[in-house]
């Protein structure tokens, strides 16, 4: 391992002493040299001792990689799918999950090479990326124009935003469960003081030990609620009608559509590998791992509870506390902080760029300048509360564009000539030989997502979160807690 990290950054070092070739061969430029940077300050051959630091701190690798993706992609999500179960029945639970997992997979793979297409121009034009993070709007801007630029802007940003604040409201849920002493309001206040010492962690190469623990304790966790539920058994006369409305039907849809729509840090985590082409099929790897997660810890949990899982969106809520429902909870706090930082980092990249204080080196100053980030995520946190149901809308009115809809489209734009076909970095991939091919499953994405995701899910999700609003309002103190008779007993 050691030995490979060390070739690995000698060609990243001498890169940087080079100019760089103009191949037709983009991807064995980028896969052989590929120009990276050290966002603690220092140059990347300068790490190549054998050190705590390397090991914990300095992440690059396909390994890295992959359990960045595989521990972004499924947090707090974990507790919520049984309640879209619930909302959905469990065949189309299992089958929407296996549709949306797959389909995310491949919108991950068009941003990976997209990223690599851009990398491939730029570098050919002698541009450096030292000390400098690309990112998906960046990528979009470079292929597409401004245009597609503001738009990537937009969307990735408010979804990062969001995602961060389902961190908060989840953190808030789930410390409830073992200390109900304070409101969950109250805990959004200090889980918020907790989760703004992210603005520390330099990038996405500072991760490594944090994805590695992250993945654990989410493994743990889905075990935990897989094991609790069979334990439990069936409860005495358990319904099991969904799907039983249609609103609730797509909004447990776009749930499970946000669960597999993740990569909004695709990007940044391939910018952080040292051979970023290695990127293309990780996340599918992480998926099909993520799958052992998800699908038996909500089927289970559906399986025992039923629909009483409709009135309680945290499956924390349903099972009997115990020293291990505690330490999964732990755990998952733990998680969710971790889950904060991947969701903030690319917004702390972006306000950066635009104080003019990217190219630091001083990691201080830059943890100063990201401060401002983190308090319209708190403060949101607090207006809406809505543990699961803002799962849904933000799925619904902004993952499926940000992951879905505008990664397709940008691909089928950037190869639409022919010359741009001839000259691409990336060909087809091995089970999908034709371009035309490609462009048949991009525009099924597309589509589908569209009509399905977007337009019935955002009619459905809506729905649901403007009936949260009705019924505990803005700025909820306590979302879904039981009511004081029955805490007393808790």
């Amino acid at each position: 391992m050691l030995s490979e990290k060390q070739a690995e950054e000698a060609i990243v070092s001498s890169f940087d002493e080079t100019v760089p070739v103009s191949s037709p061969s983009a991807g064995d430029h980028l896969d052989g040299k590929e120009p990276e940077h050290d966002d603690d300050g220092g140059d990347l051959h300068h790490q190549s001792e054998f050190s705590l630091k390397s090991i914990f701190w300095h992440g690059g690798s396909v390994y890295d990689a992959w359990f960045s993706c595989a521990s972004n992609q499924v947090a707090q999500v974990l507790l919520t799918l049984p309640y879209s179960f619930s909302q959905m029945g469990m065949l189309s639970g299992i089958i929407l999950q296996l549709l949306y997992g797959f389909m995310g997979s491949w919108t991950a793979y068009l941003i990976s090479v997209l990223y690599v297409e851009y990398r491939t121009r730029k570098e050919k034009e002698n541009v450096s990326f030292k000390n400098h993070v690309i990112q998906w709007f960046e990528v979009l801007d470079g292929l597409l124009g401004p245009t597609w630029k503001a738009v990537g802007l937009a969307f990735n940003c408010t979804f990062l935003l969001f995602g961060s604040v389902i961190q908060l409201i989840a953190c808030a849920s789930n410390i409830y469960y073992i200390n109900d002493k304070f409101d969950k309001r109250t805990w959004t206040y200090i889980f918020g003081a907790c989760c703004a010492t992210t603005v520390f962690i330099p990038s996405f190469h500072n991760y490594r030990i944090w994805s590695f623990l992250g993945l654990g304790m989410t493994t743990y966790t889905a075990w935990y609620l897989t094991a609790a539920a069979l334990v439990h058994g069936q409860d005495p006369g358990v319904v099991h009608s969904g799907p039983k409305k249609l609103d609730l039907y797509f909004t447990g849809a776009t749930n499970i559509l946000y669960t597999f729509g993740g990569h909004a840090v695709t990007v940044e985590i391939m910018h952080a590998m040292w051979k970023p082409q290695k990127f293309k099929y990780i996340y599918l790897l992480a998926t099909l791992y993520v799958f052992t997660l998800t699908l038996p810890s909500a089927a289970a949990m559906y399986w025992a509870f039923g629909d009483e899982l409709l009135t309680h969106s945290n499956a924390f809520s349903l099972l009997p506390r115990t020293g291990w429902r505690d330490g999964a909870v732990i755990l998952m706090l733990i998680h969710q902080f971790i889950t904060f930082g991947f969701a903030c980092t690319p917004l702390y990249f972006v306000w950066e760029k635009v104080v003019g204080m990217h190219d630091t080196e001083s990691v201080l100053k830059r943890a100063l300048v990201r401060l401002p980030v983190v308090v319209p995520i708190w403060f949101l946190a607090i207006v809406f509360p809505f543990f699961g149901p803002i799962n849904s809308a933000v799925g619904a009115l902004l993952v499926s564009f940000t992951v879905y809809i505008i990664p397709a489209t940008a691909h089928m734009l950037t190869y639409r000539s022919a010359s741009a076909r001839l000259n691409a970095a990336e060909k087809p991939p091995v089970f999908l030989k034709s371009w035309t091919a490609m462009f048949i499953v991009n525009a099924f994405v597309v589509v589908w997502v569209f009509v399905v995701g977007f337009g019935l899910g955002g009619w459905a999700s809506v729905t649901n979160f403007v009936r949260q609003v009705d019924t505990f309002g803005l700025f909820a103190k306590c979302y879904q807690c039981p009511p004081p008779v029955a805490a007393k007993h808790h």
